[in-house]
């Protein structure tokens, strides 16, 4: 295995990881084994090692997939493999916080993993009907019992995740501390600056972006009403998961990204993937990409640094409106 990829320490923690992760949210579903086989190898070529997952992607047949190929494809001990629980797959997307839920779907990812641990567990996100308390202990006994090696979060928002940190740094050698957190974060969404990554930033958390690149908007696929046909945006079932970031504000953002692209003289990808990968308090972007040659594009990112002015012009199209209290009250 070549390391070529830059490793990134996860939050406040002994632990590295690549600083682009693999997202495998369609596998089982959308990618089959095959094209599963050829990104993880890919990407564990490239120096990747982060791989992200969730006991209910493709029903749990992501997972198992993965479980498939580390066998026989790709060292165990060369994978820092990320998965995630507390969602419950029926229609109304319910959360299921407690002790007893997440320790038994912890146990069914791993047999489905076929391994003994998992380098990153995360709460998938946060159950308003379950004490934080009581769900923050489930992640204390997945460490503790060894079949975790770090806890984290996902979705949780300024408060919650301050909360949650605070609380299991309260009694140190007891607790867990959070290593990491994971929400959505790119040049078209950038709600996370507001809150959650001041909070992540103060308390030693790393931030793990999914979607990077805007839902595939990014890429400018879908510049000019274009939508190709093998695209998430012609997906029955993905579709409406692409068509909020199809408005004319992002439209604009990213024509500013292909701007960019061509005075550098790479591709708006690489320039929306850079950009995130380099904030402030990001470890580690989570790319899903749909076969090996789209993630091969990613990768490429690596050799890539914007310029200060680059960022600037970026920042400056796609800033976040945040009025009071965000900024400087005293002027008022």
């Amino acid at each position: 295995m070549s390391a070529l990829m830059e490793q990134r320490h996860l939050g406040r923690t002994g632990l590295r990881v690549s600083r682009i992760g693999l997202g495998t949210l369609t596998w089982g579903r959308d990618t089959d084994e095959h094209d599963a086989a050829d990104l993880l190898k890919t990407f564990w070529e490239a120096g990747g090692s982060l791989v992200d997952t969730a006991d209910v992607y493709g029903d749990g047949e992501a997972e198992y997939l993965l479980g498939r190929l580390i066998e026989g494809l790709v060292p165990r001990r060369d994978l820092v493999i990320s998965t995630k629980a507390g969602s419950v797959p029926d229609p109304d997307r319910r959360f299921d916080g407690s002790r007893g839920h997440l320790l038994s779907a912890l146990d069914a990812s791993l047999t489905r993993l076929g391994t003994d641990y998992v380098d990153v567990w995360h709460v998938h996100a946060y159950d308003p009907e379950t004490p934080l308390e009581e769900t923050l202990q489930a992640l204390d006994l997945a460490v503790s019992s060894g079949r975790a090696r770090y806890a984290a979060v996902s979705n949780f928002c300024g408060w919650q995740l301050a909360k949650a940190a605070t609380w299991q740094l309260a009694a140190p050698g007891t607790r867990t501390r959070l290593a990491a957190t994971q929400l959505e974060y790119s040049l078209l969404q950038r709600g996370v600056e507001r809150e959650v990554l001041p909070a992540a930033l103060d308390l030693g958390i790393g931030l793990l972006p999914s979607s990077p690149l805007g839902r595939g908007v990014l890429t400018g696929k879908y510049r000019g009403d274009a939508t190709p046909v093998d695209s998430r945006g012609a997906s029955e079932h993905l579709a409406p998961f692409v068509a909020p970031y199809l408005d004319d504000t992002a439209s604009r953002i990213v024509d500013a990204v292909q701007t960019a692209a061509d005075g550098l003289a790479v591709t708006p990808l690489q320039v929306a993937l850079a950009w995130v990968r380099d904030r402030p308090g990001v470890t580690a972007p989570i790319v899903g990409a749909r076969n090996a040659q789209q993630l091969t594009a990613a990768l490429s990112v690596e050799a890539l640094s914007l310029p200060d002015e680059i960022c600037r012009a970026l920042d400056d199209v796609s800033a976040p409106v945040h009025r009071y209290p965000d900024h400087d009250w005293s002027t008022l």
